[in-house]
This record gives structure tokens, C-alpha cells and sequence, in this order.
């Protein structure tokens, strides 16, 4: 299997979920380009959740709590005030749900209700303006973990897990769009490889799919691949130096920015940029505060990284903030 990573067995206890201020033992720094800022913390600690940015605004949704493992929270942070406020919270208490922000609105698909397992495939619309949910279509098959982007007016959905309980977890490579003007899906190219917990930017009309994991963060991958809308082909590009998934990612300065994560070892500190024009990938400097399950909102030049874990898997969590920039 390309991009592969030595497959092992890791079914986690289910931990009680604690609260973290002070930062995990230290990484190795890496020196490159770029600055993190630190930014209003998180009102409640939070990982393995799900970050949008809409209309200049940052949204958090879901994800683990102190005590809970599904929260039904939507958070929304003005980087112009560096403020946060609780919004209308979720209908469903979920984590690892796919969020995106499309045309004015906040889209919410599937997630899981147990720790990183037991997928649903519930669906629901987020109009900021009037603070309200709406449901809408169900996702064709119960999954958590997707990855989403927005591209000519509708939202293209990938990958995921599906299956009931760690033992019957199963990464996939679905590739669906969702048409909000229709409430309908429909399939497209599948990825390369299956897989969850990756990343997915838009760049110059093309899908991006990157990182991510089969089954487990045992199996981590490095895979790159770009899809090309117009031929429905994916095409493989240069791979993602650390392999690795549960990062944040996001378009920055016209470069694909990967942040953080978690492996086998641990959590990574890891900041890798890719360019789209030369192929290539480069180092930047390194997060300052190691961390998992969390996501970014790119607003204004700015990439803001809230929340998250700082050690692998789901027993610890943080409120913890950071804002990353190249200038």
C-alpha cells in the first residue's frame, strides 16, 4: 500500500478525560520560517474536535469535554476582539464531526457518539445570523472523521470510518458532494487509498487530500494526492514529509499548511508547508504547545489553532490557543 506505515493493533482504554494547562513534556523545537502568537483560550478545554472559519469568524464544534466524550458545544472566536462566545449548541452531542463553513452558513456531517467510534450519519445546517439549526439529508452511510472542502457551490466529503466499535472500525475512501441547493449527494472518484483523520485544501480549483490514517494512528500515512474536478481523476503529488493525522491544516499565504498531530510516539510538533507550484514541501517552525485533535480557521493571514490534545490519544485535553503567521 503507498505511503504505509507498519500496521499495528492499538485498541485504547477508554480514559477519564482531564483537563491540561501546563504543556507536554518538551519536543524538539525545529527553527524555519514563521511566528505563533498566543491568543484567548478555548472557554472550556476541548479536543477532537472540529474548527471552520465563516464570514471572518472561527467556529469549534463538538469534540470531547472534561467528563464527556460527546459535547454538543459550537463556540465562535472574533480574532478582531480576540473573543469568544457560546453559540446555539449542536442538536446531536458528537465528536469528529466534518465541519465546514459554505455560502454563509455552517454545515455539520456525521461524527461519532462514542470515543472516536460508533459513527452517525445525521447532517445539520448552522445559519450564524439566526443562531438556528436545521437538519438536512443524512449522509448515504454512518461515518465520523471526514474530511470536507467547498469547491463551485456544493461540498465534497472524503474518506472517514465507518463501523460499530473499535473492532469493527473501517477507514474508507468515499468521495461524495453534497448539493445544498438539492439536499442530495452524489459519488465521485474515490480516494487512492482509504483513510481518516486527514486534511483537505482547495487550491486552484483542485482537491488536495493529505495525512491522515487506516484504522489507527499505528497506521499513519503520508499520502498526497490532487483531484481534478474536471476529469473526476486523482493524480498522486509529493508526499507529506511526516506521516501523521489529527492535525491542523489550512491554506496560508498560498501555501498548504500541516500543523501537529499524533503517532505511535506520541503527538507532533511538526509545522510542514507545502507549495503548489514547485511540488514541495518545506519545514516552518514548530507549534509551541504539541497537540491532536484539534483543527484551524485561516482569517486574515492568520491561522488560528484552538484546543486540542497534548498526548496521544483522548485522556487529556486543553483550552490552549495559538495563532500562526509566515509575516
Amino acid at each position: 500500500m503507498r505511503g504505509f506505515c507498519k500496521r499495528q493493533l492499538l485498541w485504547l482504554a477508554v480514559l477519564p478525560l482531564l483537563a491540561v494547562s501546563a504543556p507536554p513534556a518538551e519536543a524538539q523545537m525545529r527553527e524555519g520560517p514563521g511566528r505563533w502568537v498566543k491568543k484567548a483560550s478555548l472557554p472550556i478545554p476541548r479536543t477532537e474536535i472540529s474548527v471552520a472559519e465563516l464570514d471572518g469568524k472561527m467556529y469549534v464544534a463538538g469534540g470531547y469535554v472534561p467528563g464527556s466524550v460527546t459535547s454538543y458545544l459550537l463556540h465562535e472566536y472574533d480574532p478582531a476582539t480576540d473573543k469568544w462566545r457560546e453559540r446555539r449548541r449542536m442538536p446531536l452531542g458528537l465528536n469528529h464531526v466534518g465541519l465546514i463553513g459554505h455560502e454563509g452558513k455552517l454545515y455539520v456531517f456525521g461524527g461519532f457518539i462514542r470515543q472516536n467510534q460508533d459513527p452517525v450519519a445525521n447532517a445539520f445546517v448552522y445559519d450564524p445570523k439566526t443562531d438556528e439549526w436545521k437538519e438536512i439529508a443524512p449522509l448515504t452511510s454512518k461515518r465520523g472523521a471526514i474530511a470536507l472542502a467547498s469547491l463551485g457551490g456544493k461540498i465534497h466529503l472524503l474518506g472517514g470510518a465507518v463501523g460499530v466499535g473499535f473492532r469493527m472500525r473501517k477507514s474508507v475512501n468515499l468521495h461524495e458532494v453534497y448539493d445544498p441547493a438539492a439536499n442530495k449527494y452524489a459519488s465521485r472518484a474515490p480516494l487512492p487509498e482509504r483513510r481518516d483523520h486527514m486534511g483537505l485544501v482547495v487550491v486552484d480549483g483542485r482537491l488536495h487530500a493529505f495525512g491522515g490514517r487506516y484504522e489507527s494512528f499505528a497506521s499513519n500515512s503520508n499520502l498526497h494526492d490532487v483531484y481534478d474536478p474536471k476529469a473526476d481523476k486523482w493524480t498522486p503529488l509529493a508526499p507529506l514529509p511526516t506521516a501523521r493525522s489529527g492535525f491542523a491544516y489550512g491554506l496560508l499565504d498560498g501555501l498548504i499548511v500541516v500543523i501537529g498531530g499524533e503517532g505511535m510516539k506520541g503527538v507532533f510538533n511538526e509545522n510542514e508547508a507545502y507549495d503548489p507550484k514547485a511540488n514541495k514541501w518545506r519545514t516552518l517552525i514548530s507549534m509551541p504547545y504539541p497537540r491532536h485533535g484539534t483543527g484551524a480557521a485561516v482569517i486574515g493571514g492568520v491561522m488560528y489553532v484552538p484546543g486540542g490534545g497534548p498526548v496521544r490519544g483522548g485522556s487529556r485535553l486543553t483550552e490552549e490557543h495559538e495563532a500562526f503567521s509566515l509575516k
